[in-house]
Parts: C-alpha cells; sequence; structure tokens
C-alpha cells in the first residue's frame, strides 16, 4: 500500500492536463533532492512529459501515481509551452535525466545508485559503466525484472534486494506505467531516499542510447533525437501528436478563454479575501469555500487542508459559493484527494456552480466532483 503521510501544501504546485506539477526549476528540483537524502525523507519523484498527461487521462491508477508523488516536475517541453499559454509560471523544463546529469557532478559523499529494469541486460551495463566514470555517483546494484507481469509486480524479494543495497537514488525503467504502478505498490516498503521512474536514463549511462545535444534540447526538439536513436518511437510521438491537438482544442483554449474573461469580468472580485470555514460533524469534517479559491488565498486553503487531513475524517468540501477556481487550487485538490484515498477515507467537493464545474472538466479533474 502506498503510504498515507500529509501531502506538503506548501509545494508550489499547478494543475497541468489533470496532473499536479510543481513549477520549480533544475537548481530547486536538485535542492529538493539533495534534502531528502540528507534527512533520509523519501521522496517519491515523478518526471511526467506530455505522453505521461495524455496517458493519466485514461489510466486513473497511473493518474494518482503521478498525484501522490512528493515532487513532479515537468519533464517534456510541450507541457511548459501549454503552461505559458494558460499563464501558468512554469519557468523551465526540468528533465529527470538533466536531474541525474547534475547528480553525477555532485561534489562530496557520491551518490548511491540502484538501477531496476530497461532492456536485457542494459542494468547491468548502466551499472558498470557508472562505476567507471568516477563520477559523483556509485552505482550499489542492479536488477533485470525481465517481462513484467501481475505476479512479478507483487514480488517483495526484489524490495529487500534493494534495501540490503542501502542506496540513495532508485532508478526504475520498466515503462511509464509499469514502472509507476510498482513503485506506488512498493514505496511503503522502500528504504530509499529518492525513488523515480527514469525509463531513459539506463540506457543513456549504459551507453546503449546517446542523449540529444544540449542545442537540441534547449530548441524542444530532443523527441527527433529520441525517435533517430530508437525509431520504434515514433508511433508513440505521432500519436501524443495527434492527441495533443485534442488537448489544446478541448482544453487548454477554453482555459486560455476563461482565463482572459475572468481578469476582464472579475478583477476585483478575485483579490476579494476567500472565506474559509471549518468544522466537523457526522464524522465528516467539512471545509466550505466562498468567493474566488485562487492562488492569491491560497494560505487559508493550505490551513484548511492540512486540518482535514489531520482530522482523521472523511473530508467534504463545500464549494457552492465559489466564484472561481485556477489550477493551483485544483492541484491542491488532486493531492488531497488521492492521499485520503490512500488512507481509505473519501474526499468530496459538493455543490461546485456548473461554470466551475467545466473548469475542472477543463483541468481533467472532473474526477474530483460527484
Amino acid at each position: 500500500m502506498p503510504p498515507t503521510q500529509c501531502p506538503d501544501f506548501e509545494r508550489p504546485v499547478i494543475a497541468l492536463l489533470g496532473l499536479p506539477v510543481d513549477a520549480i526549476g533544475l537548481s530547486q528540483a536538485m535542492a529538493g533532492l539533495h534534502r531528502a537524502r540528507e534527512q533520509q525523507a523519501q521522496c517519491f519523484l515523478s518526471t511526467p512529459n506530455l505522453n505521461f498527461a495524455i496517458q493519466s487521462q485514461r489510466d486513473a491508477a497511473f493518474r494518482d501515481s503521478v498525484c501522490r508523488s512528493n515532487m513532479s516536475v515537468a519533464d517534456g517541453m510541450p507541457l511548459v509551452w501549454l503552461a505559458r499559454c494558460m499563464g501558468l509560471p512554469m519557468r523551465e523544463r526540468v528533465p529527470g535525466s538533466s536531474l541525474f546529469e547534475a547528480l553525477l557532478h555532485t561534489k562530496g559523499t557520491p551518490w548511491r545508485v540502484f538501477f531496476m529494469g530497461g532492456p536485457p541486460g542494459v542494468a547491468q551495463q548502466a551499472n558498470m559503466a557508472l562505476n567507471a566514470q568516477g563520477s559523483g555517483m556509485q552505482a550499489v546494484g542492479w536488477i533485470d525484472p525481465g517481462q513484467m507481469n501481475a505476479q512479478s509486480m507483487q514480488r517483495t524479494d526484489w524490495v529487500d534486494e534493494i534495501n540490503a543495497a542501502q542506496p540513495d537514488f532508485l532508478v526504475v525503467a520498466l515503462g511509464a506505467q509499469k514502472g509507476q504502478a510498482w513503485i506506488s505498490h512498493h514505496l511503503a516498503r522502500l528504504q530509499v531516499p529518492v525513488v523515480s521512474h527514469l525509463g531513459a536514463v539506463v540506457n543513456f549511462v549504459a551507453g546503449t542510447v546517446s542523449r540529444a545535444p544540449r542545442w537540441v534540447q534547449r530548441t524542444g526538439l530532443e523527441w527527433l533525437w529520441r525517435i533517430k536513436e530508437e525509431p520504434h518511437l515514433w508511433r508513440r510521438y505521432r500519436d501524443d501528436a495527434w492527441a495533443l491537438l485534442g488537448v489544446a482544442a478541448f482544453q487548454v483554449g477554453p482555459l486560455v478563454l476563461y482565463g482572459l474573461w475572468q481578469r476582464m469580468a472579475g478583477w476585483v472580485q478575485t483579490r476579494r479575501p476567500c472565506q474559509v470555514i471549518c468544522n466537523s460533524a457526522g464524522g465528516v469534517f467539512r471545509v466550505t469555500l466562498q468567493g474566488g479559491a485562487t492562488h492569491e488565498h491560497w494560505a487559508p486553503m493550505r490551513q484548511a487542508f492540512r486540518q482535514a487531513w489531520a482530522s482523521g475524517l472523511d473530508v467534504e468540501v463545500d464549494a457552492s459559493a465559489l466564484t472561481q477556481v485556477d489550477a493551483q487550487w485544483v492541484a491542491l485538490c488532486l493531492l488531497l484527494d488521492t492521499t485520503l484515498r490512500d488512507a481509505g477515507r473519501c474526499f468530496s467537493l459538493t455543490g461546485l456552480p456548473a461554470l466551475q464545474r467545466r473548469v475542472l472538466s477543463w483541468h481533467a479533474a472532473g474526477h474530483l466532483t460527484p
């Protein structure tokens, strides 16, 4: 079962196509990983790209795996472009492979890395290649799980082997959906500070696939390089491109227009303090919101959501008096909803006005409403 700690509602998180994504840069992400290792506080790192976002709208378990992450960074440039179109504070792309490369050059105590997955034999190659580099990392083990099926997903001996090696960083490469599912299933038992599915990293380290030059990365055309290196990926990128057209037309476009309309029609209203009232009765902790649930009014909402989690009760958010919602507030709801369900509790968002319900559907978060 996934761990059920209180979500970090202080994260600068935004909802992007139904996924909570931290609006941070590479240096901030690096600081978070170093902090996790120093404090031995587990950090489940997810690196959503466009394919993540599209697949998560079809697969609730996949979406939940990103929602329960401790850090979620935009790995794909299309996500950054879409966020900017919607006026969201997404500064830069933070690829998981760039985070790994940055850790390679870390001074001081080397990071202990364990590789799991990849094509047959590649995890072992990555293990040997990394130790031959003499960098800021030390490979301490590898597992080649072969074809991952339902039975192997339940195996606990692999978790024991990983824990025995005492890594600082577990790099999983099982395919995004299987990898995220495996991590979610075993996260509570893994005694590793940083855990992440970084499929391409194992290939890059092993040398079986080369990463695009930096100028290609900066232009957002790394996907073309990936197709050159791994031709079978062209179908995935083709399908993602078609799906992107639908996302732009039916989700991003309406959200852009909604944002423009709100700025024109509700400029004064959105600056009014958001009223937050908390009470508990009948085994339910109720949060009543009045006004604009936007990032300008995060402080009282964060406090209310922390109280809701600490109550140990099912949580109901009465949104009947809400006049506006934004991507930051939707992200907080995604975090609370997933973590409550992991703890066997319920989250319900009731009374949401028709327009705000539509906004939630544009954010691919319609599942939050009854």
